[in-house]
C-alpha cells in the first residue's frame, strides 16, 4: 500500500498535488510519503510480532543504505526501528535521528580500525563480525580501552538467493561473512579472545528476494549451526537474519507479504531460544517514494521516439546499474498513450530509464515520476556531467518539506583547489 494516487486528474502524495512540489522545489526531486512509511514499517514489525523468545521481540535494524535521509530515520525511529549500518557516516546518522545506541547493528566487511573504535565509543548493540581478521581487530581494540564488544558471527551459507547477481551477498564466492563450514572453528577461536562478547550468528543472502524458499535453505542452516555452536559450550542469544524481502516495481510483481515471511521464520526458529535480528531496507522504502522530473523534449527516434527527462542516471542509478524496472507514469495522465524510449540527459548511452516502453503520452514540459524510488535512489546519487546532488522532500499530510536541500554544481566546485603550483 502506498499513498500516491491521482486526485482529479493530477497525482497525489497523500494530499499534495505534485505540480506543487515541483513548483516550490523544482525538478528532479525524490519526493517520500510520511504514511507509507509508517504504514510499512508497521505492517513488517507486525509480521514478525512475537517472534524469537525475548520479552522485547525481535530488533528491527532499518537498513540505512537502503535510504539514509535524516528525516526518513527519524520516521521510522518513531516507529521503534533501529538501524543496520555498513559505516561510521550511516552510524552517525542513525544517532543523530534519535535511533537508541543498543539498537543499532554494524555490518560491512570493510570496517576500519577508526570505525570500529567509534563504535565502541558509541556502545552501539553488535559487531555483524564479517572475518576472523575482523574479529582479531576488534578485540585488540576494545581490549586496549577495557571495554567488551558485544558480537555475531557473520556466516556465508552457500544459498543462492536467485536475485541479480550484483545484490546476491550469500552465495560461496561471495565477499561477506564466513564460510559456514568454518564457522564453529573461527567462533570458538574468536570467542576465546579478550575484549569480545561474541553471542550469536548473522546471515544475509541477498536483496529484492521473490521466493521464500531460498532464505528458508539458510535459514535451516543457521540452525543447525546455532545447535553445533551449543552443543560446543557456546552461548547463543541472538541470531541476525538479515533483510532482502523483496518489493513490486511492476504491477504484475508479486513477492512473498510479510506476513507470509514472518510464518515461514516463525516455523524455522521455533526451538531457537535466540533474539532475532531483522534488517528490512527496501519493504520499508521503496514504495514510499517517487523520483518527480519533468520532460525536457521529445526527440524523434529511428524506431521510438526519445522522452528526454531531466532526471539521469547520475539521480537515479539502478536503471543504469542493474538494469532496473521502475515504472514511468504522467502526473497528470491523459487518454493517449505513447510507446517510447525514456532517457535522461547524461552523455552515456546507459543513461537510459526504459526503452520501447508503452507510457501515458507526455510532452515537452510535462511532469512525470519514476514510481518505486525510495531506496536506494538518492542514497546512489552521484555528481557525474557536474549535475549536483539532488532534492528530496518528505510529505505529512497535506503539508511537505524539503529534508535534503539541492546541491548545485557550483556548491561542489567551491570545495575544490587549484594548488598554487598551478595558478
Amino acid at each position: 500500500m502506498n499513498h500516491f494516487h491521482l486526485r482529479d486528474g493530477v497525482m497525489h502524495v497523500e494530499n499534495v498535488p505534485l505540480p506543487a512540489i515541483a513548483e516550490a522545489v523544482g525538478t528532479p526531486v525524490y519526493v517520500y510519503s510520511r504514511a507509507t512509511l509508517e504504514r510499512h514499517a508497521q505492517v513488517f514489525a507486525e509480521a514478525l510480532a512475537g517472534l524469537g523468545g525475548d520479552a522485547d521481540g525481535p530488533l528491527l535494524a532499518f537498513a540505512v543504505k537502503a535510504n539514509p535521509n535524516l528525516a526518513v530515520l527519524k520516521v521510522l525511529q518513531r516507529q521503534g526501528y533501529g538501524a543496520d549500518v555498513v559505516s561510521s557516516g550511516e552510524m552517525r546518522r542513525a544517532l543523530a535521528a534519535g535511533m537508541a545506541p543498543e539498537k543499532i547493528v554494524f555490518s560491512g566487511v570493510g570496517k576500519t580500525a577508526a570505525e570500529l573504535d567509534e563504535a565502541l565509543d558509541a556502545e552501539i548493540g553488535q559487531f555483524n563480525l564479517e572475518s576472523e581478521e575482523e574479529g582479531i581487530e576488534l578485540s585488540a581494540i576494545a581490549a586496549a580501552r577495557g571495554v567488551e564488544a558485544r558480537c555475531a558471527l557473520r556466516v556465508n551459507p552457500d544459498v543462492d538467493a536467485g536475485t541479480h547477481d550484483k545484490i546476491s551477498t550469500g552465495k560461496a564466492d561471495n565477499k561477506f561473512g564466513v564460510p559456514i563450514g568454518e564457522a564453529p572453528a573461527i567462533f570458538a577461536r574468536l570467542a576465546a579472545l579478550p575484549g569480545l562478547r561474541l553471542r550469536g550468528v548473522a546471515l544475509h543472502i541477498g536483496s529484492q528476494l521473490f521466493e521464500l524458499a531460498p532464505l528458508e535453505r539458510a535459514f535451516e542452516k543457521l540452525g543447525r549451526l546455532i545447535a553445533d555452536l551449543r552443543e560446543a559450550g557456546h552461548a547463543i542469544t541472538h541470531a541476525d537474519l538479515g533483510g532482502g524481502l523483496g518489493v513490486p516495481y511492476k504491477p504484475e510483481d508479486a513477492p512473498p507479504s510479510p506476513a507470509e515471511y514472518g510464518a515461514m521464520v516463525a516455523r524455522v526458529t521455533r526451538g531457537w531460544d535466540v533474539r532475532l535480528v531483522f534488517e528490512p531496507g527496501r519493504v520499508i522504502a521503496g514504495n514510499a517514494g517517487v523520483l518527480l522530473t519533468r520532460v525536457i523534449r521529445v526527440k524523434r527516434g529511428v524506431a521510438d521516439p526519445f522522452v528526454v527527462v531531466d532526471a539521469a542516471m547520475n539521480d537515479l542509478a539502478r536503471p543504469a546499474m542493474y538494469g532496473a524496472w521502475h515504472d514511468f507514469a504522467a502526473v497528470t495522465p491523459g487518454d493517449d498513450r505513447m510507446r517510447a524510449n525514456i532517457v535522461g540527459p547524461i552523455c552515456e548511452t546507459g543513461d537510459t530509464f526504459a526503452t520501447g516502453r508503452e507510457i501515458e503520452r507526455v510532452g515537452s514540459g510535462d511532469l512525470a515520476v519514476f514510481r518505486t524510488a525510495g531506496a536506494y535512489g538518492a542514497t546512489m546519487a552521484s555528481s557525474y556531467n557536474s549535475r549536483g546532488f539532488v532534492a528530496e522532500v518528505l510529505v505529512d499530510g497535506d503539508r511537505f518539506a524539503t529534508v535534503t536541500e539541492r546541491v548545485p554544481a557550483d556548491a561542489m566546485m567551491g570545495a575544490e583547489r587549484v594548488p598554487d603550483w598551478l595558478a
